[in-house]
This record gives C-alpha cells, sequence and structure tokens, in this order.
C-alpha cells in the first residue's frame, strides 16, 4: 500500500516558515515594526501599502493552495509539484510566489515608511531572480520538459502578462 504524502500539513509549514521568515520576521527584525514618525501624514502612500501587503498575502495564499491541488506537491523544495502548475496566477506570470513576497514587503515598507524595507525588497527580488534562473527553471526544464518550454516561452518571469495564458486543458 503506498504511503500518502502530507502534502498540506508540510505546504501550511513551509508557509509559516519559508514566506514567514522573509516578508514577516526579517521585516520585523529590521523595523520591530514601528513607522517612522515623520510619516504618520502620508496617508496615500499607506493605504497603498495596505493594498499591496493584501494583495501579495491573498496571490500567496492562492499560488500555495494550486501547488498541492493542482500541483500535487508543496512549493517547498523538498516536495516539489508532480504536475506543472499553469492555472490561476500562473496563468499570468511564472512566479507569483516571489513577486508576492516582494509586494508584501514593498507594501511594508510604505505602510511603516522604512527605506530599509525597500532595499531588503530588492535584495530578496535579486536573490529570488538567481535562484529562479540557476536552479529552478533548470530543474523545471529536466522534470516538465517540452510542457514547461512552452509555458515558459508564453508567460513572463516577473511581468505578468496582460491576458492569461492558455494551458490547452
Amino acid at each position: 500500500m503506498p504511503t500518502r504524502r502530507p502534502i498540506g500539513i508540510l505546504t501550511i509549514l513551509f508557509f509559516f516558515v519559508g514566506p514567514g521568515t522573509g516578508a514577516g520576521l526579517i521585516p520585523y527584525w529590521l523595523t520591530r515594526w514601528e513607522a517612522h514618525s515623520w510619516y504618520a501624514a502620508t496617508i496615500p502612500a499607506r493605504i497603498v501599502g495596505v493594498a499591496l501587503i493584501a494583495a501579495g498575502l491573498a496571490a500567496l495564499v492562492n499560488s500555495f493552495y494550486l501547488f498541492v491541488a493542482e500541483g500535487r506537491g508543496t512549493p517547498a523544495p523538498v516536495m516539489p509539484p508532480t504536475e506543472l502548475v499553469v492555472h490561476g496566477l500562473y496563468r499570468y506570470v511564472r512566479n507569483p510566489m516571489y513577486v508576492a513576497l516582494v509586494m508584501i514587503v514593498t507594501g511594508q515598507a510604505l505602510l511603516l515608511g522604512r527605506f530599509i524595507l525597500l532595499a531588503y525588497a530588492a535584495v530578496l527580488w535579486v536573490v529570488f531572480h538567481l535562484f529562479v534562473v540557476l536552479y529552478e527553471e533548470p530543474k523545471l526544464r529536466r522534470t516538465f520538459g517540452p510542457s514547461y518550454e512552452a509555458y515558459r516561452a508564453a508567460v513572463p518571469r516577473w511581468w505578468p502578462r496582460p491576458t492569461p495564458f492558455d494551458a490547452g486543458r
């Protein structure tokens, strides 16, 4: 009898360990969630910050869900998906989780008026970019072959396409 992979539990754990650290714990260490006093009157920037955080969190949760429901795996490298995920936000951009994390940190920077978080968001994006180019994309090419190549050719890595990708499913 085959062993069932506990993908739901592992996905939830990875959500708190991975993104929870990158978009929660580290920004907290950098700022203690304290806004600059001069920044209190900048309501429009703070509203945009809250919107970015909310949209990023929704995108992140949706992407994690799709890895379990469609990919039959987790976002964690130890138990990657067995099916290529090409629905939801993946129809517009190849890396919605990383885009979402950068959105969340940028939103925190705007909400708190903390330039250190903007710098951290830039560093995060560079790290994500290098990880995607040097590790993820070659692994996806090996794992999913022509179906990933077709997807990669049609869907941008970072900037969303204006119309959804049709995976033909």
